[in-house]
């Protein structure tokens, strides 16, 4: 896809991989909607870096949880924009609980990560499809994580909130083709606040450890991330239906 002249929803764009994706889509000529849950102040941010690149851009705030909040952020871009051509499902969200803590995972944890991680791709993605069909050229692309594909990650509810989206991107996939490919990245430990703020003090040396033991002795900025979003948008136009690890080779290690 040229994303010349073309518009895009990055949802949880406020900060982080969602940011960068911004970001690396209007240095493209690509029109972005900015949305954030929260950070009203963050996502201006975003917006005022995404129009000094000389695209247009519009703030939204919704909750993807929200199906009502979801169909009005797809509204909003067709009325900024005149089109949508791309949507990127990053917002996410988690709680960090130890793997062997059966008990410390309650009900509510299910029900939040879920529907913010499953259903709100789910319900973007419905919310936009009359209108990445239009043009016959849509794309989707989840942001899924390594801990979809081996046992890891902040908790058993993230892991298999992953899994499951995983399962959406083939099933969207198969019942959104010809118009529309759907994809999905699965990144590594991501530096940056979000694992900053679960991890705590653990951080640095938790990024030190991932650090040395992948291959690529590295772990994944935002910015890698993006990259590999951006590859699947503008490149394989045959591609759909996978999921594209973004690990720096951790899937690799034993």
């Amino acid at each position: 896809m040229d994303l010349k002249g073309k518009a895009a929803i990055v949802t949880g764009s406020s900060s982080g991989v969602g940011r960068a994706t911004a970001l690396r889509l209007a240095r493209r000529g690509c029109a972005v909607l900015i949305n954030y849950s929260r950070k009203r102040e963050a996502a201006e941010q975003v917006s005022a870096e995404v129009q000094a690149l000389g695209v247009a851009c519009t703030v939204v705030q919704a909750d993807v949880s929200n199906d009502a909040d979801c169909r009005r952020m797809v509204q909003a871009a067709q009325q900024a924009f005149g089109r949508v051509d791309v949507l990127v499902n990053n917002a996410g969200t988690t709680r960090f609980i130890e793997w062997d803590d059966l008990e410390g995972v309650q009900q509510e944890d299910w029900e939040q990560i879920f529907s913010v991680n499953v259903r709100g791709a789910f319900q973007c993605a419905r919310a936009a499809r009359s209108a990445l069909e239009a043009h016959g050229h849509g794309v989707i692309i989840n942001v899924s994580s390594t801990a979809s594909l081996r046992p890891q990650g902040s908790s058993i509810p993230y892991s298999t909130s992953k899994a499951a989206l995983n399962a959406l991107t083939l099933d969207l996939a198969r019942v959104l083709a010809p118009k529309v490919r759907v994809n999905a990245v699965a990144p590594g430990f991501i530096a940056g606040d979000w694992l900053q703020s679960g991890l705590g003090e653990g951080y640095e040396s938790a990024k030190k450890r991932a650090e040395s033991a992948n291959p690529l002795r590295r772990v994944c900025e935002p910015d890698d991330v993006a990259a590999a979003i951006l590859a699947l948008i503008e490149g394989g136009d045959l591609v759909t239906g996978h999921v594209l690890p973004v690990e720096g080779g951790a899937l690799l290690r034993t």
